[in-house]
């Protein structure tokens, strides 16, 4: 996406330009709720109505908040795609398909290994424990080399964890916990080192926000993330913005990297054009670096042989597909990977949360009465029109995004099994099921709520200071 109002909007594509004007749109509401200068909330509503032009000059439809365009999108570098496809790239996910996103079709794609039943048998053996309920139920479906992780973990060969925020705003939601808890509990199972990378640099380059405030939003991320339940002793939580200048070890590894990209292969894949600004282009050596254990030379004392381990939504892996490519030339091991499926919208899987939409998700900032009115008036239902046909055809948990997030947070498989035969049965109704949705997040955000109190800025300070962790190398 472009970041200054005189860019190129011919150069962006539909998806971009909605994104565009969606971020525009919240800058208008945050002007106008601070009671900015009148001839400065002036400036920003004109603004908005010149990229909702361009979005209906190019798309041949009216801009309508949390509806993506659908007709026809573009991906890389100009080539298109029909609406029965997914796009799934960095900034942008849309697929046509209520169910949500196909991702047998998306492995095939970017030609990663799918989670079957050996593979979590494996990890269950290795650790000794019960393999989280994100693996059992297909939310981690995806990995790169996790046999390479156990083999090494089985042969007392020690890995180190690495996974990230793009602090693009101060509340997060409920869908951003995904990788921070399987995260924490790969870290517990298998008792090795994590860092965390918050991207507060890409957040700028791609947001309209200053310097100042990227940083502040990744301090007050770093809060949600620790009150997950992260050890300070073996958590190392850093911002680009200034872990960078702190470490020689991590800006050199960036540089190898960059050294070993040309211009044409970050165009495509990451469909990068040449109105971007130079910023982007350099950015995915960036992500790319923390792969590397030279990177955290206090942590890992010097070695670079310790292979690392990413737990990530899919649409992060073109950064790392990059990363893998270069990781033998500079004499580097490729990191392996596990891959989640995509978060829903509450108005439905082939929707894209927004942060400028309250209603698209549950923040974590949001009180039982707003986590209740959400899910009754917004979360999309697989139910029948009536009662009546309901109880006679029963409901398509497929579609109903109050069944799609129990399976992310209702930890009982009994208890969700049951849900899903009295729903496809008929015997549940949509409100009743709503219910229970209801009564399972309240209680887990009033519980993260409680915890974040708990962590003071002298807190995060402790885990954002470059230090040894609690192992030897």
């Amino acid at each position: 996406m472009a970041d200054s109002p005189d860019c190129d909007l011919k150069s962006l594509s539909p998806l971009q330009l909605f994104e565009r004007v969606t971020e525009q749109g919240e800058k208008v509401r945050a002007l106008k709720a601070g009671k900015a200068p009148k001839d400065e909330i002036d400036a920003a509503v004109r603004m908005l109505l010149s990229l909702k032009l361009s979005y209906k000059t190019t798309t041949g439809q009216d801009y309508q908040a949390g509806l993506p365009p659908k007709d026809l999108v573009l991906i890389n570098n100009g080539t298109t795609k029909e609406e029965d496809e997914d796009l799934v790239d960095p900034w942008n996910v849309q697929t046509s398909n209520a169910k949500g996103v196909d991702y047998d079709k998306l492995i095939v794609r970017f030609g990663s290994s799918k989670i079957d039943t050996d593979l979590i048998n494996r990890i269950e053996r290795a650790t000794g424990q019960k393999p989280h309920h994100f693996l059992r139920r297909g939310i981690f479906f995806s990995h790169r080399d996790m046999d390479q992780i156990l083999d090494a973990y089985e042969n007392k060969k020690s890995f180190y964890l690495y996974t990230g925020r793009g602090p693009s705003s101060q509340a997060m939601h409920v869908g951003h916990l995904i990788p921070f808890m399987f995260t924490k509990w790969l870290q517990e199972v298998f008792d090795v080192p994590l860092v965390i990378q918050l991207t507060d640099d890409e957040k700028y380059l791609w947001k309209d926000m200053t310097v100042e405030k990227a940083y502040e939003y990744a301090k007050e991320n770093a809060k949600d993330i620790i009150a997950c339940g992260f050890d300070i002793n073996k958590t190392f939580i850093f911002s680009d913005l200034d872990y960078l200048g702190a470490s020689p070890g991590f800006y050199k590894n960036i540089v190898k990297v960059q050294k070993h990209v040309t211009f044409n292969q970050v165009k495509g894949i990451f469909g990068f054009t040449d109105s971007d600004c130079i910023g982007k282009i350099s950015f995915p050596a960036i992500q790319a670096a923390p792969s590397f254990s030279s990177s955290f030379p206090q942590i890992f004392n010097g070695k670079e042989n310790i292979q690392c381990l990413i737990p990530c939504a899919i649409d992060q892996d073109p950064y790392f597909r990059m990363t893998r490519d270069v990781a033998p030339r500079i004499g580097q091991p490729k990191p392996a990977l596990l891959h989640s499926v995509f978060f829903p919208a509450l108005q439905g899987a082939q929707t894209k949360m927004s942060a400028s939409d309250p209603n698209s998700s549950i923040f974590l900032t949001d009180t039982p009465k707003q986590i209740k009115t959400k899910i009754n008036k917004h979360a999309f239902s697989g139910g029948r029109d009536t009662i009546e046909e309901h109880r006679k055809y029963g409901g398509n948990c497929d579609v109903d995004v109050s069944f799609m997030y129990l399976t992310f947070f209702l930890e009982d498989d009994d208890r969700l099994e049951q849900l899903k035969q009295a729903y496809t049965s008929g015997e549940l109704l949509t409100g009743e099921l709503k219910k229970v949705l209801i009564e399972t997040m309240q209680p887990l955000v009033a519980a993260h709520q409680e915890r974040r109190k708990q962590v003071t800025d002298e807190i995060v300070k402790q885990f954002m200071t470059p230090r040894k962790l609690a192992f030897e190398f």
